[in-house]
């Protein structure tokens, strides 16, 4: 089963999660072999405003303990966590991604609510679609939002990767690749 997972930093939190930065990486590096996508949000001042993280876990209770064993979140650092199983429509990882970690600005889309029967539909245009898939209840049968981690030139062109008529909500986070620094 697939998850994502996307602490949402608590404000003023930047100086605790820098204090935590080994923890918080030692802890991802024991899911590094089941990471689809991962990579911090930012607010366009550039100071961090959350955390994604979209993985292959066995269940529900597997992807909250992943979530709420997270170093940041253990101190505080989070003010809430989004997780919902989600379904990986293009069937590779983010280090498949043909354009590289480097180049042009990426973004976060979350497409939030209300249920639509019909559910995500891939976008036209897919060569500039790092990640992709549904939001979805735990038990996986209610569509509940789309997330896509997408290249773009813009935040008004990442948007456009979702039709908003079929949302309540469309979010648009500026997203870098993660990992371990090198």
């Amino acid at each position: 089963m697939e998850f994502l997972c996307y602490h949402r930093d608590r404000l003023g939190s930047a100086s605790l999660r820098q204090e935590l930065v080994e923890e918080h990486w030692s802890y991802m590096d024991r899911h590094a072999e089941q990471m689809i996508a991962r990579g911090p949000t930012f607010a366009d001042d550039g100071s961090p405003t959350g955390s994604v993280h979209i993985l292959s876990l066995p269940d529900p209770a597997a992807a909250r303990t992943f979530a709420f064993d997270e170093p940041n979140y253990q101190a505080g650092a989070y003010r809430d966590v989004m997780l919902r199983r989600w379904r990986n429509m293009l069937g590779r990882t983010m280090w498949d991604f043909t354009g590289g970690r480097t180049g042009g600005n990426r973004y976060l889309v979350l497409g939030l609510g209300p249920e639509q029967s019909a559910g995500p539909a891939l976008p036209q245009r897919q060569d500039e679609l790092i990640a992709y898939g549904p939001l979805l209840s735990d038990d996986g049968a209610t569509w509940l939002g789309t997330a896509a981690l997408v290249r773009a030139a813009g935040p008004d062109e990442a948007h456009a990767v979702l039709a908003a008529d079929r949302y309540a909500d469309v979010e648009v986070h500026n997203w870098v690749f993660g990992g371990r620094p090198a």
